[in-house]
């Protein structure tokens, strides 16, 4: 485990690391979430081990802090995870990036790109959603206050969220899995589908295929954006078709920007 100090008051991002070649590898989870749980057999396949590779918990989520005065803005995140990497002698990494986490990639490659040299996205958030109450995710978190989340709301969301995600979810400050709901469900200005079609470094986008059409996949392919339906999975590809996440993945960091 390696750790860096990312904000003024000595909070620390935390990060399970693997030696290897560069360039370095950084797999970054999403809401609720902890890369080493998500991404772990990812890493270590024959085909993507070998490089350097940082699984990093955010700001507010598994081993990293949890600090209660951290806005936990995307903006916020990127900046936190630019300093972590900074300070770790990270240049110009390859990102496997999930949900929100791919979210923050999007951002840390827009704000930080000597940062950044690829990214490959695994169905993330590209657009502004509505929060709604009831509703499993961000969307769900988002419709309730701080104050109410807090309070107990939490509690629903852990009922919803289902045991699986309550095992990874429920190391997040609450503050945090608040915060960064509601700030994933607002996006960022210009959206973060802008940000990412306005990238010129390799890209790709994972998305599973039970899900349909991927909107706005053309536009994605006419920026240069390699889009890749994925068998058999849900959200979570990487957990749900390993083999499948593995090869696409591979094939995304090995291919011509």
């Amino acid at each position: 485990m390696r750790n860096a100090t990312v904000t003024p008051g000595g909070d620390q991002i935390r990060w399970v690391e693997l030696p290897g070649q560069e360039p370095a590898r950084v797999y970054v989870h999403g809401l609720g979430a902890t890369s080493p749980a998500y991404f772990a057999e990812a890493a270590v396949h024959p085909l993507l081990a070998g490089h350097r590779s940082l699984l990093v918990d955010l700001l507010g989520h598994g081993i990293s802090d949890r600090p209660a005065d951290f806005d936990y803005r995307l903006e916020s995140h990127a900046d936190a995870l630019a300093a972590a990497l900074t300070c770790a002698g990270v240049y110009g990494a390859e990102v496997i990036a999930h949900s929100m986490g791919g979210s923050v990639a999007i951002v840390l490659a827009t704000r930080h790109p000597h940062l950044v040299s690829r990214l490959v996205l695994v169905d993330a958030n590209l657009d502004p959603v509505t929060p709604v109450p009831g509703a499993p995710g961000s969307s769900g978190i988002a419709a309730l206050s701080e104050l109410e989340f807090l309070a107990g709301g939490w509690q629903h969301i852990s009922d919803l969220a289902g045991p699986h995600w309550w095992s990874t979810m429920r190391l997040a400050g609450r503050e945090a899995l608040h915060r960064s709901a509601v700030h994933l469900a607002r996006g960022t200005t210009p959206t973060m589908r802008e940000l990412l079609l306005g990238l010129r470094i390799p890209r790709a986008f994972l998305f599973p295929r039970a899900d349909g059409p991927l909107s706005g996949a053309g536009e994605l392919a006419e920026a240069g954006v390699r889009v890749a339906a994925i068998p058999d999975c849900g959200h979570n590809i990487m957990l749900d078709n390993p083999d499948a996440f593995v090869h696409s993945t591979a094939a995304a960091l090995t291919a011509e920007g």
